[in-house]
């Protein structure tokens, strides 16, 4: 057993969802979003790129070597799956392991609004499910197939970085493939992928302009395209893609937000009334006729009002999704109020008053 395995396994036995090692400090468990040390002496560089070698390949010491960070997965002996993403900096190296669960949670395990099945029933174009970085994105895309996996006969193309849950194959074909493994990058994947007769392609990132108008080609060619964005809500997703193409293509790119993007999730975790917890919180935008033509007319600034007016469609606002579930208990509110636009809205339910100035400091002082 390699002797990271210890921290990763004493990381599991606490609960947390990511282990973090760094030199000159103990190791590090994220634990419903707050970091917190283990009782362990700190970290030499020597030590801990000791216990890092003992679980690479021999190319990924060679690029370790050569300065690159490194993205793999990892299955411990004993310690379960992590994504793993190894790294240098200014006083040496470090590592984060995220925890990966072996089975895939169901949407409904995760409380996701019914609106999600929905969007799993497309034949084609494309759904994004966007947010930071550890908000869930990839776990609420692992249930979304998980979904289309147990109800319908599929050819789906998974293309990650690296691969974290792995689906067996039930009513549908899986094929996950790994970017810097079977693939060289997400374009190249999706391009292949246009090849293997797929119904689904999951594109784990678009993270650049080709990635993007590869998966918007895919979209518009008879297939149904998932894929995440780090972005922080809906109208800014729009905003994003439009502006990650080059300016001959604003036209065309918006023609296609209009006609074939069907659905963007936005998602938080915050931290449920006991601490003890997170729940994630979605911003949901569904397309329409109202909301296209704002696309393509340039008044992305308009969409939040019409995410207000489409309940019915399955639509809400993330200050909206906050409020709720506050309302219902879910969720705690002084660590909501972090994620919601117009905080003033949420000044009464906060609890922790040292908040409130930050919020509004001209109410605070009068």
């Amino acid at each position: 057993m390699a002797r990271i395995d210890a921290f990763l396994k004493l990381g599991l036995a606490q609960g947390c969802s990511d282990v973090h090692l760094a030199v000159g400090v103990p190791p590090m468990l994220r634990m419903n979003g707050d970091l917190r040390p283990i009782k362990f002496r700190e970290l030499t560089d020597t030590e801990l790129e000791t216990y890092l070698l003992e679980i690479l390949t021999a190319k990924q010491k060679d690029m370790l070597l050569e300065g690159h960070d490194i993205d793999f997965s990892y299955v411990g002996e004993e310690s379960g799956r992590f994504r793993v993403n190894v790294f240098r900096k200014a006083t040496g190296i470090g590592a984060v392991f995220r925890y990966i669960p072996g089975d895939v949670p169901t949407l409904e395990q995760l409380n996701m609004p019914p609106a999600l099945k929905d969007f799993c029933d497309y034949h084609q174009g494309m759904v994004l499910v966007t947010g930071s970085t550890g908000t869930g994105k990839s776990t609420t895309l692992a249930a979304m197939i998980d979904h289309l996996n147990e109800t319908r006969s599929l050819n789906i193309i998974s293309l990650e970085d690296p691969i974290e849950f792995v689906h067996p194959s039930k009513q549908s074909q899986i094929i996950q493939r790994e970017v810097g493994t079977h693939v060289t990058s997400f374009a190249d994947g999706v391009r292949s992928a246009m090849r293997e007769d797929p119904d689904v392609i999951l594109v784990g990132e678009l993270r650049d302009a080709e990635t993007i108008s590869m998966a918007m080609t895919a979209a518009e060619t008879g297939h149904l395209v998932l894929g995440t964005l780090h972005t922080t809500g809906a109208v800014k997703t729009i905003d994003r893609i439009i502006d990650a193409l080059p300016g001959e293509l604003r036209e065309q790119t918006k023609g296609f937000l209009s006609m074939s993007l069907k659905a963007v999730v936005t998602q938080v975790l915050v931290k449920t009334p006991d601490g003890r917890g997170r729940r994630a919180v979605l911003e949901i935008l569904v397309n329409n006729r109202a909301i296209a033509k704002l696309i393509t007319t340039d008044q992305t600034h308009q969409i939040s009002s019409q995410l207000q007016m489409g309940r019915d469609q399955g639509m809400q606002l993330m200050d909206s999704a906050l409020l709720e579930a506050i309302n219902n208990k879910e969720i705690d509110p002084d660590d909501a109020i972090r994620f919601a636009n117009e905080k003033k809205k949420f000044q009464r339910f906060v609890t922790d008053t040292g908040l409130l100035p930050a919020i509004d400091p001209g109410g605070a002082a009068g």
